[in-house]
């Protein structure tokens, strides 16, 4: 008989209300903490920014959120939702047809499947998770403490927990030479919301990233110049094509006083702001450090398949920790996963087992001289990493047409084509997964058509 289990998750984004769902699906008695006051993480857009714009000051007003105001998905609609709850077609939209829907769209989204998956009634706003305990010597014992006020907090006890606090929570910078007496301003793209403010700047970009590029095409129409810096050395030097004030370079050497930054590729130029593009560093703050698990340059570890911490499992785990893949439906996959494992209905290999295939992943990339910080990064391997958890939990293997989408799109992502994103063409779409379906059937190995 399955087993039903008190589980705690920590979090109401996608993540949350997914796991949320797929666990009442197997009969496990759920609570949803959230500490803001609406559901949604990450899509609840705050025009409002950070009380110190570059982020670094510690005693700063921090706000929630790090949506700027024109960011849309990098992903078309028709990736967006779950297996059993797709995302609206355009001529069923919360408002936004276009195939790359700007955030608001994806909130609406968000907030409808909560509420038509009866997930409302198990979350808790305005409830923030600060310590998360282990009971004794036992795996599923777990003491809660949530803090809703000063005054009113408590202590709840629960089997499981599920961490779905999302990626964006302390924000990683840049280590530039000199920078502590550089004249000029620092921003993180954190607090970025719209372009308006960098009219007749010389702005510094640092990041390789989608935000990187949206947020450089975007302030490029108003800044006097951009010059856009990464780590990456796959990058053609110097001004852009089709673009009058944009440069790129190698990373940022180091800076001076009197306003210049450096850059390794030998040229510089005196800025008036350099903004980091550079994303985020994993924060568990409600866990006692290093005894769930470990954070360094970006790998949290030890996590087997992403998700178990092998000395815990299945009692902790972790949903979302993973990018650079479908990104809905690795989330799905991953709950789907949790729920059952948690029920009985699936079975997860031993401790050993699970730690040595967790070190065989970190062997292999040292052996390739990756970086820690791509441990999550699924791009290469996503294809196979998606079928392995669709095959685990009873779901059919992802179809190609979805990853072929997927791939086309990312190319769109990470470019100067400032119009991408409006050129998609929607029959295009139907063409290429009526295309996919009739190959699967006919074993045809024609390569699907473009999407752009």
């Amino acid at each position: 008989m399955p087993k039903s289990c008190s589980v705690a998750v920590i979090g109401a984004g996608v993540s949350g209300l997914c796991a949320a769902r797929e666990l009442l699906r197997e009969g496990h008695r759920v609570v949803v903490f959230e500490k803001t006051n609406r559901i949604g993480g990450t899509w609840v857009y705050n025009p409002h920014a950070d009380s110190d714009a570059s982020g670094l000051d510690p005693d700063r007003r921090v706000a929630q959120g790090n949506l700027y105001s024109s960011l849309r998905t990098n992903v078309p609609r028709l990736l967006m939702g779950f297996s059993d709850y797709p995302f609206p077609d355009p001529e069923d939209s919360f408002g936004d047809p276009r195939a790359f829907p700007g955030h608001a769209e994806i909130l609406a989204f968000i907030e409808a499947f909560a509420r038509e998956e009866g997930l409302l009634d198990v979350v808790r706003l305005g409830v923030e998770v600060v310590r998360v305990e282990r009971i004794g010597e036992r795996k599923d014992q777990w003491a809660v403490k949530w803090r809703r006020t000063a005054e009113d907090t408590g202590t709840e006890l629960f089997e499981a927990v599920v961490v779905c606090n999302g990626h964006n929570a302390l924000l990683r910078f840049a280590d530039i030479p000199g920078i502590k007496t550089w004249r000029g301003q620092q921003i993180h793209s954190h607090n970025y919301r719209i372009p308006e403010p960098f009219l007749d700047q010389v702005v510094v970009i640092i990041g390789k990233g989608a935000s990187a590029f949206d947020i450089s095409k975007e302030i490029s129409k108003f800044a006097k110049e951009v010059h856009v810096a990464s780590r990456t050395t796959e990058v053609k030097l110097g001004k852009l094509d089709n673009y009058d004030n944009m440069w790129q370079h190698l990373m940022i050497k180091c800076v001076h006083e009197d306003g210049t930054v450096v850059f390794e590729d030998g040229s510089e130029v005196i800025a008036d702001v350099i903004l980091h593009c550079t994303g985020y560093i994993f924060n568990f703050p409600f866990f006692e450090e290093n005894t769930i698990v470990s954070i360094d340059d970006s790998r949290v570890s030890p996590l087997f398949k992403h998700v178990f911490p092998p000395h815990l499992a299945p009692w902790i785990s972790f949903v979302g920790i993973s990018s650079k893949t479908i990104t809905y439906l690795m989330i799905e996959f991953q709950c789907k996963w949790v729920a059952k494992v948690l029920s009985g209905k699936l079975t997860l290999p031993s401790e050993e087992e699970m730690l040595a295939s967790v070190n065989e992943v970190y062997a292999k990339m040292e052996e390739m001289k990756k970086p820690k910080r791509y441990t999550h990064f699924l791009s290469a391997h996503e294809p196979g990493y998606l079928n392995w958890l669709a095959a685990e939990v009873g779901l059919p293997l992802v179809e190609e047409w979805k990853l072929q989408l997927y791939s086309s799109s990312m190319k769109g992502v990470v470019s100067y084509d400032d119009s991408y994103r409006d050129r998609w063409n929607l029959d295009q779409w139907i063409s290429q997964t009526q295309h996919a379906n009739q190959r699967e059937v006919t074993g045809n190995s024609e390569p699907l058509p473009k999407a752009l």
